[in-house]
């Protein structure tokens, strides 16, 4: 009985059978992208499930760890009567205003760094110094420089989010190739079209994930910066309602910080998928 392999050597000649990828690609990267979304259903789903059987067999204490449906009933409860939406959106302004402020300001500084070895000599000492304190620590600092209120929240998440993104942008300029700035000085190009047309396609994929990077952190940080020193938002929901003992409240703040978040950094890395078409996507789904 011969037994057909998907190699053989034939004369010397290595001979390789297809595969499916090969002979059905639109069939298996829909196969693909069926089981990766699939998984990412799943998982959450199976473990939501187990916490519900918990709760309900008690095998957890349901006062500390209220099950999912009662999570669900009361979320649905504050949103319907506005309870809820007002921390939502008091956390979603503070950090849409520092990301922005972060984001530009990292960038700009980044790029310029990352083209002046001059300024970068200068400065990097001292930002890498700055890097490194921890960012919750910059709390006083900030309420000293603005008082209460918006202020002091909204520099926290600029400052963090700077970091990220100055740090992504600096390294994906100085990591341009040579030749590209060469073919670009041969050429004649404008220190504005060396920007445009070599070193902005060839960094932004780089910068795009720092960024995306930096808005989930901007999230986490906000979160905690108003269980410190803010009067609303989702942080002090979530502190305030572990304060009262009550459990189910603090998991629906939770349960908003966690979708916040994952649709924030979604919307960011659409946005990069948009700006960067080039570039190879951070996911399996849809790739060729």
């Amino acid at each position: 009985m011969t037994t057909t392999t998907p190699a053989e050597r034939t004369d010397d000649v290595l001979v390789r059978a297809p595969g499916p990828q090969e002979l059905h690609p639109t069939r298996t990267r829909r196969r693909h992208r069926t089981l990766e979304l699939s998984l990412a259903v799943a998982v959450p789903l199976a473990l939501v499930l187990l916490w519900q059987l918990a709760a309900a067999e008690s095998w957890i204490d349901d006062r500390v760890y209220p099950a999912p449906s009662t999570i669900l009933a009361d979320g649905w409860d504050r949103a319907a009567d506005g309870d809820l939406w007002p921390d939502v959106w008091a956390t979603l302004k503070r950090v849409l205003a520092g990301y922005a402020i972060g984001t530009v300001t990292g960038y700009l500084l980044g790029l310029l760094m990352g083209s002046v070895p001059l300024i970068r000599a200068a400065l990097e000492p001292l930002l890498d110094a700055l890097y490194v304190v921890p960012k919750l620590a910059l709390l006083p600092v900030f309420l000293n420089m603005f008082g209460l209120g918006e202020g002091p929240q909204i520099a926290l998440v600029a400052a963090t989010v700077f970091f990220f993104v100055w740090i992504s942008t600096m390294a994906a300029v100085l990591s341009v190739p040579a030749g590209h700035r060469d073919a670009g000085q041969v050429f004649g190009a404008s220190p504005w079209q060396m920007f445009r047309h070599v070193l902005l396609p060839a960094s932004l994929p780089a910068v795009l994930v720092g960024a995306r990077i930096a808005a989930g952190v901007a999230v986490l940080v906000i979160v905690a910066s108003e269980q410190i020193a803010a009067a609303n938002g989702l942080g002090h929901l979530i502190f305030d309602a572990r304060a009262l003992f009550q459990n189910d409240v603090m998991f629906v703040g939770i349960v908003c910080v966690a979708v916040l978040g994952v649709v924030f950094s979604e919307l960011v890395r659409l946005a990069g998928r948009l700006l960067t078409p080039w570039a190879p996507r951070d996911r399996g789904r849809g790739q060729s």
